[in-house]
């Protein structure tokens, strides 16, 4: 399994509109996308930064969601989110949610 790890920073009083536009627009692009398994996000205390990520479950189908989907979803994160959000790659180590154990 693989994962997509997303920080993005808020502007200001965005929060509840950047959950509202994650649910609507977001995960319904998500569902569609071949491999993707699933959507952690995270919001800061203050609203200022979100961290969100994806479980997918090979390397492939991330990547070709980041290069043909993501494009579209930053697109409609525009009016609450400041700068480019950072991306991070991840092979998943473990997950109980999803039964993966650890490499030896």
């Amino acid at each position: 399994m693989y994962a997509r790890n997303v920080t993005l920073h808020l502007k200001a009083n965005t929060a509840p509109e950047f959950t509202r536009t994650l649910e609507t627009d977001v995960l319904p692009l998500l569902r569609k996308q071949n491999g993707f398994k699933d959507e952690i996000t995270f919001v800061a205390p203050d609203g200022a930064e979100a961290i969100a990520i994806s479980l997918w479950d090979r390397k492939e189908n991330a990547e070709a969601y980041g290069r043909d989907t993501y494009p579209e979803v930053l697109k409609s994160l525009a009016k609450v989110i400041e700068g480019t959000p950072e991306v991070l790659n991840y092979e998943v180590a473990n997950s109980t949610c999803h039964k993966i154990a650890a490499r030896n």
